[in-house]
């Protein structure tokens, strides 16, 4: 068995802590010499990718990631991403878009405490992560605190326990006890696919609230936004009286840009027929995502449009949130 290990930063690897803020440390230090016990699990290759806090993370970076994964598939049986806390769910949800092909797994892990720490939960996260990316299970997920979530569901809702990340609307993949449960929905291996990079980064996500002028989404179409994320309210309900959204929504489909509602709740789904605001929104054009999280819209929508060729980006849009690509959605 043959893992590729490849580092691209965050806490479990930094240096520093109170009352110096935390930074990437200079990388030097052998994973496997500080965790022995991984040479009981496989055979494993190192390689730095990047060395970042996730903070710095960017769109360039995940296709940068997604093709050093897809070009080793051949060569490893498994893949273990250390990476940052904070964007970690952006990355999972775009790499289980960028591979849909995928016969093994892809286990993204990291630390609320760095390695170096006596008290940190990095050395369980990177030990479980090592151990999962042996198992069957052909997906892009995390490990973190016990459980492998789907990296397309996953979301951090946590700053500062050690169950840092959350998947409210999709029970974890594997959970780890004194073994490893597989849970039923994990997919099956899929027909390994030609890697496309493509993208579009000039998407906005905003944040419904009481308040919220829509000239400012106004004055976005007007800069050259190319698709809009919407968090919602509960069902997906937006303002349609004062400070109505709809207006707006309208224009952005009439120009070509699609227009997606997430929810702002943890649990539940967008139904834009349920309240009026979801309904005068989907007649303008908007576009529900069920149950998906903010960041797995996201960088679906941002995929989407980047390989949306000829038949029109809000088109594209509506196709693309009408199926599942990597169980991101339930249908």
């Amino acid at each position: 068995m043959r893992l590729l290990l490849i580092h691209t930063g965050g806490t479990l690897m930094m240096r520093g802590g109170d009352p110096t803020p935390l930074e990437p440390d200079v990388y030097t230090r052998d994973l496997v010499a500080e965790l022995p016990v991984l040479r009981k699990l496989a055979e494993i290759e190192t390689r730095i990718l990047y060395n970042l806090d996730s903070a710095d993370f960017q769109p360039h970076h995940w296709v940068e990631l997604a093709a050093c994964v897809h070009g080793s598939l051949d060569r490893y049986d498994g893949f273990v991403i250390v990476h940052g806390t904070d964007t970690m769910a952006y990355t999972a949800s775009a790499l289980a878009f960028l591979l849909p092909g995928l016969d093994r797994p892809v286990i993204l892990t990291g630390a609320q405490k760095p390695l170096i720490d006596v008290r940190t939960d990095a050395r369980t996260n990177l030990v479980d992560a090592c151990h999962l990316a042996t198992t069957r299970i052909p997906e892009v997920g995390i490990a973190f605190h016990s459980e492998l979530l789907r990296g397309c569901r996953a979301t951090k809702l946590d700053a500062w326990g050690m169950k840092a990340f959350g998947s409210p609307a999709c029970p974890p993949l594997a959970e780890l006890g004194l073994g490893v449960h597989l849970a039923p929905h994990v997919l099956a291996p899929r027909p390994r696919a030609p890697f496309d990079g493509r993208l579009e980064p000039h998407v906005l996500a905003v944040r419904a609230f009481p308040g919220l002028d829509p000239r400012l989404l106004s004055g976005a179409l007007a800069a050259g936004v190319r698709g809009v994320v919407i968090e919602g309210f509960g069902a997906g309900n937006v303002p349609r009286l004062s400070n109505s959204l709809v207006p707006v929504i309208e224009a952005a489909s009439a120009a070509d840009v699609p227009v997606v509602i997430v929810s702002q709740s943890t649990r539940g789904a967008v139904d834009l027929a349920r309240y009026q605001g979801g309904v005068a929104a989907a007649r303008a054009g908007a576009i529900g995502a069920g149950d998906m999280t903010t960041e797995a819209a996201l960088t679906k929508l941002m995929i989407t449009l980047g390989r949306a060729e000829g038949e029109g980006r809000v088109a594209a849009a509506r196709v693309a949130f009408a199926s599942s690509w990597a169980g991101e959605i339930s249908l």
